[in-house]
């Protein structure tokens, strides 16, 4: 009896045993650590961006597709109309391929870019060459031989020499770097002049600037292609441009376009004012910088409305470097013309 008393009371003492429920969920979060939880979250974030992503390459890639297989559509038909059919619809087929292009710049990668621009600057110089091909050409006539003067009789006096022809003046004619082509509009091989050119002879030409020096040169009027190639020291306003502006081999060069498509190659310590309706593409350039437009003259916006340019769309600030691929570094060949740099006053 004793003993039991004794079992009894240290029981008392020691108390009732402990009781230890499991934790439900909601207070098993509660007990988490807060660092633990905030890791999970970011984890959570980092599958769905990922998720996101994959879902927006797949995308990309199925228009970047589509977009290739529109333009390899339209190329042929061009190409077919060029080859045997009406000159105006290939004209306008041509440049509706041109738009697909420059519409389409943010969802192709840069080499099917390349390609395609490639492709429509071939086109263009097709058009222009077929252009030439079915001119009048200048008719044959036969020209009266002299007869000899029969013995005896008195020499005719001789007529006045006539003058040489005069040289072609140096707007409209063959242009340097194109040979084999058609007769170019432009400017070659000036040293130190003002050149100009109106609208009337610009109206949808292929205009050609090549080895000019320290010149100033005003294009007011509608071209349809601009060629500027191993130019020095030079300042080119240009009006509207229906199409492309190819920029080659320049240097120290003050650069007023406005375009469609906008090609920079191998050109240096140049500025570019421009007012372009793709995304400008430079290669194997350095020290070039952009700003918009700026460039006014009386009739430019009926030139704006025969070019078929959008006048509220303008990508002056967007530039594809070729040789900088790397995508969380800008590149360092090219910036932004500081506004209080920029001119806005060119005459």
């Amino acid at each position: 009896m004793e003993a039991a008393g004794e079992a009894a009371a240290a029981e008392e003492l020691r108390g009732p045993a402990a009781f230890v429920a499991p934790l439900q969920p909601e207070m098993a979060a509660a007990v988490l650590p807060e660092r633990l939880q905030r890791r999970e979250a970011e984890r959570q974030q980092g599958v769905e961006r990922q998720r996101q992503k994959k879902e927006a390459q797949v995308v990309k890639e199925e228009q970047s597709e589509f977009l290739v297989a529109a333009f390899a559509r339209e190329r042929e038909a061009v190409e077919a109309l060029l080859a045997a059919g009406p000159l105006e619809e290939a004209a306008a087929r041509l440049q509706g391929l041109q738009k697909l292009l420059t519409e389409s710049v943010r969802f192709l990668p840069p080499y099917e870019v390349r390609q395609g621009q490639e492709t429509v600057a071939r086109l263009q110089g097709d058009l222009a060459a077929r252009r030439q091909q079915l001119q009048p050409k200048k008719k044959f006539a036969f020209r009266a031989l002299k007869k000899e003067a029969a013995p005896g009789s008195e020499p005719r006096p001789a007529e006045p020499a006539r003058p040489a022809p005069a040289a072609p003046a140096p707007g409209c004619g063959p242009a340097e770097g194109e040979a084999g082509g058609p007769p170019l509009c432009g400017f070659s091989g000036a040293e130190e002049q003002a050149l100009e050119l109106g609208p009337a002879e610009l109206l949808q030409r292929d205009v050609v600037l090549a080895g000019l020096r320290g010149c100033r040169v005003r294009l007011r009027g509608n071209a349809n292609t601009l060629r500027v190639r191993d130019c020095r020291g030079c300042t080119v306003l240009c009006g509207p441009v229906s199409t492309s502006v190819l920029v080659d081999g320049c240097r120290d060069c003050l650069l007023v376009l406005a375009c469609q498509q906008l090609r920079t190659h191998r050109t240096r310590d140049s500025r570019f004012y421009v007012q372009v309706t793709s995304r400008a593409v430079i290669e194997d350039c350095t020290e070039v910088s952009f700003a918009p437009y700026t460039w006014s003259y009386p009739g430019i916006e009926g030139d704006f409305q025969s070019s078929g340019l959008d006048r509220n769309r303008n990508n002056w600030n967007l530039v594809d470097d070729f040789d900088w691929l790397a995508t969380d570094e800008p590149s360092p060949n090219w910036s932004l013309i500081p506004e209080h740099e920029r001119i806005s006053c060119w005459d």
